[in-house]
Order: structure tokens, then sequence, then C-alpha cells
């Protein structure tokens, strides 16, 4: 089940929630899956975005993470500001920053943002699985920089920043220039899937304009691991 505290449920003014989601697995060891919308794969499914809603009944979800992802969710207190939040992440003016650890030691210098330029289509027939496709897929472009290596294990710990919002993008990119995720049950090989008994990536960072006074809002929440 996904965990989450509502006391972990932070209000942003009036027109905001931001909540904390604990991730959940991909469902690959037929596990329950959740999500912060429910949908077709999770119909039966507790979700955080109910759950929210059985306490603040004016919740309304603005975006999704990935299932196994963990980190910050913003959700709207009433349907203007719903609009206007999911008009800024459509619009690309709402800033994210995620948290990772990867396998293997990443040869980049510490702090220097690098980018990842691959097109990312649709595995049609291993859905809901994506490629990198030069020929039929979509512009895909990821920054991420190197925060630290642990040589111990052979993993570093990366901070990523898509700049676009293809599915699975921060994996799918991780995955194809050899440094998949730890724990990543659908992009890792089984060797590096077993590495963690999740997923590590997590959204740390939403910084938008609040939808009714515009002022600037950020929102931090530091990785577990």
């Amino acid at each position: 089940m996904t965990r989450w505290d509502v006391s972990a449920c932070a209000q942003v003014g009036a027109e905001t929630w931001a909540l904390r989601d604990a991730g959940e697995s991909d469902g690959r060891a037929g596990q329950p899956q959740q999500s912060t919308t429910p949908g077709p794969a999770v119909h039966d499914a507790d979700s955080d975005a109910r759950r929210v809603q059985a306490l603040y009944p004016d919740a309304l979800v603005v975006h999704r993470l990935d299932q196994a992802t963990s980190g910050l969710v913003l959700m709207a207190r009433h349907i203007d500001a719903q609009r206007r939040l999911s008009h800024a992440f459509a619009e690309r003016q709402v800033h994210k920053r995620y948290q990772a650890v990867v396998w293997g030691l990443l040869a980049a210098q510490e702090g220097a943002w690098n980018e990842i330029n691959l097109p990312i289509a649709a595995d049609w027939e291993r859905r809901p699985l994506r490629i990198i496709d030069q020929t039929h897929g979509k512009p895909s472009l990821t920054r991420w920089r190197l925060l630290g290596h642990h040589p111990a294990n052979g993993t570093s710990r990366i901070e990523l920043e898509p700049v676009t919002g293809r599915t699975h993008q921060l994996r799918v990119h991780m995955a194809a220039i050899g440094h998949p995720i730890l724990g990543d049950a659908l992009y890792a090989p089984a060797e590096v899937q077993t590495l963690a008994p999740r997923l590590l990536l997590h959204a740390s960072h939403l910084a938008f304009a609040h939808p009714s006074t515009g002022d600037a809002v950020a929102l931090e929440w530091a990785a577990d691991f």
C-alpha cells in the first residue's frame, strides 16, 4: 500500500496543497498498483488522491508522478486553481527536480549540469514501456548533475531536471546512457533492480507561480535514500 502521512500535506495558501507521496512498486512482482490518479489499471486500488480527498473533499489532482516515484505532488483547493496550475504544468512553467541513485560511477564533474537529448517512443509490443527511437521518438531532454559517488557499492547520487515531460523519461534516459536507476523494475537489469527495495527516484523540488497572487512558491523535500 502506498504510504502517506497527512502531516506531510502542507497548505500553500488557500488554493493549493502539497502532498508528500511515498511511492509504490511498479507491480511487476504481483504487488498492488497505486497511483496519484485512479485509472483503468488501478480501478479498485486506493490512491493518494482519494485518501487526501477523504479528509479534504475540495482537493483536486493537478499532476502525476510515475507510479513507483516518491516525492512532492501538488493538489489544488478549487477548480480555478486547478485549471491555472494544470496550464502551468502543460506550458512547462513549473520547475521540477528529482533526486536519484544510479548504478555505476558517473564520469562527470560534480555539480556541473549535463544533458541527455534522446527521443523517446512507446514500445507498443511491451506497453507501458518506452524506448529510445531515433526515427519515431518524440524530442526528449533531461538535464542532470552529479551530487556524489558511493565507491563502496559502485553507485552515484544525481539530481535530474526534466525539460520535456515524456512518460518514464528520467528512467529511460538514465538506462540509455548505461546508468539505470536502482530498484527500477522496468528499465534496469535484474542485478540493479535488487540493489534497492524500491525505485530510488524522488521528486524533491517544485517551483511555480501561485495561481492567485502570482507570487513565487518553491517546495523542497529531500529524498530519504
